[in-house]
């Protein structure tokens, strides 16, 4: 089996990103839609150097279009469903991909999988994606501690652009680094940092439906 991410290139996503925001300016996507620019090649590099695979399960919030492409969901199956209003909780189980649009909601359920597929002796592990502001909520904190403790084969990786919707975050918690720098919880975590292309929410003006 070829790997998705081993065929996808910086471009295969930015396109899909700059295709959905054209789709989305027309008002055909009666839902709210998170698009990404910036990151895409942070991605990619995750994917590979961890071989991330069909027996791994991926997590994520309302960003999640680039992972469900890496993680090989068709093109055009992920097109589909953020055209049907799903793009900030893509679900799809057949790939082992689940997103939720609900900040910190993954946590709990992304390291009792890890538990399950340790304590069953299963192949498989879970990689979950969260920005860097969810990456500062007590769900993240007590998730990694946790999943330390235990040893799960889990990883929590944290794409940090700096800001909460438009608030910045190491404003808001008056630290120039996240609480997990410098720390043994940082074995459990893989952070990037990177600015997105895009405003947090849809394309920075109304759109008409």
């Amino acid at each position: 089996m070829v790997l998705a991410h081993t065929t996808i290139t910086k471009e295969d996503l930015a396109n899909f990103e700059k295709e959905i925001a054209d789709i989305f300016a027309t008002g055909a996507i009666r839902a709210p839609v998170h698009l990404r620019a910036g990151r895409e090649e942070q991605l990619i590099k995750i994917f590979k150097e961890n071989d991330i695979g069909p027996d791994d399960y991926v997590f994520g919030y309302w960003d999640s279009h680039e992972l469900a492409l890496l993680k090989g969901v068709p093109r055009e199956q992920v097109k589909q469903a953020i055209l049907d209003g799903k793009s900030i909780s893509l679900c799809f189980p057949e790939y082992k991909v689940l997103c939720s649009g609900i900040a910190g909601s993954l946590m709990g359920t992304a390291v009792g999988v890890a538990w399950a597929l340790k304590q069953q002796n299963k192949k498989g592990r879970v990689f979950i994606f969260c920005g860097d502001m969810s990456a500062e909520t007590g769900s993240f904190h007590e998730a990694v501690k946790y999943a330390f403790n235990f040893d799960l084969p889990v990883k929590f990786i944290v794409c940090d652009n700096g800001l909460s919707v438009m608030t910045n975050t190491r404003e808001v918690w008056g630290c120039p680094d996240p609480w997990f720098k410098n720390t043994k919880y940082e074995e459990k975590i893989i952070y990037f940092k990177y600015v997105n292309g895009f405003p947090h929410s849809g394309l920075g003006k109304l759109i008409k439906f």
